[in-house]
């Protein structure tokens, strides 16, 4: 059984998924990137789970491409390029199409690939002391796969200042730009992430997912009459639910609602 991929259930509706190479600054290589599509892949397939949180063992969160990776891509063909290019973008979408929330735990240096996997997390908690880098360019590539996901997260202005000069920048600037959403002192790591954790497990299952969603599909979308017709039905659909009725007595008769374990 692989190792590179750590996976804990530290509650029944939350998970932990670590990278676990920390001798190599959890770098990627192909084996880290089938088991994460495959561990998410079981996770999206769990109705109980609420939230995920994504983590690195050791000083770094992800160094990027691992080196002796990077020294077998270095004898492929064209074809074995676009496949393993292909292989990286397959992983990151499933990631991003995970149906509940990614919090991102960033304890260390990011750097190229890793920023990817920043970028698709839906809440973001960075220590003080990080170091950012889309380090690509330096070797003459560029940082394709991971594109959509650092863009939407750095916004296009910054993304082409830090994809062109490679520019290492501070979670101080990333926290400014908005893809870190929570700057702590390193001591203050597992404490503000288990408060986001504990947060998101408080709220409706089925609406946190709906939440997460309806982000993906009105962002960018023009505000024309499909789409107010689509949200006015995507609420009625919800206050008509099991959920939702549930969520509004609950709160009528002031008491807690039935998704709420007690502890």
């Amino acid at each position: 059984m692989s190792t590179v991929i750590e996976l804990t259930r530290p509650r029944p509706h939350v998970a932990h998924v670590w990278l676990n190479r920390p001798d190599v600054r959890n770098a990627f290589n192909d084996e880290v990137i089938t088991t994460l599509s495959d561990t998410f892949a079981a996770l999206a397939r769990d109705p109980d789970l609420r939230v995920v949180v994504l983590g690195a063992h050791g000083k770094a969160f992800c160094a990027g491409a691992d080196l002796n990776w990077m020294k077998t891509m270095a004898g492929f063909n064209w074809d074995q390029n676009r496949a393993d290019a292909q292989r990286l973008a397959d992983m990151l979408k499933l990631l991003d199409d995970c149906p509940v929330p990614v919090v991102g735990r960033i304890q260390g240096d990011c750097y190229a690939g890793g920023m990817g996997l920043a970028a698709i997390c839906d809440v973001v908690v960075a220590t003080r002391g990080v170091t950012f880098c889309l380090s690509e360019a330096r070797l003459g590539l560029l940082p394709a796969t991971i594109s959509p996901y650092v863009i939407r997260a750095l916004g296009a202005q910054a993304s082409r200042r830090y994809m062109t000069t490679a520019e290492r920048f501070s979670a101080e600037r990333a926290h400014a730009l908005g893809m870190v959403h929570e700057l702590v002192e390193p001591e203050a790591l597992d404490s503000t992430v288990a408060g986001i954790v504990d947060a998101l497990v408080a709220n409706g299952p089925q609406a946190v997912r709906a939440c997460k969603q309806l982000v993906r599909d009105v962002a960018g979308a023009p505000l024309d009459d499909a789409l107010r017709a689509e949200t006015a039905r995507r609420i009625a659909d919800i206050r008509a639910s099991e959920e939702g009725r549930e969520g509004v007595q609950s709160f009528l008769g002031k008491r807690s609602p039935n998704w709420i374990t007690p502890a």
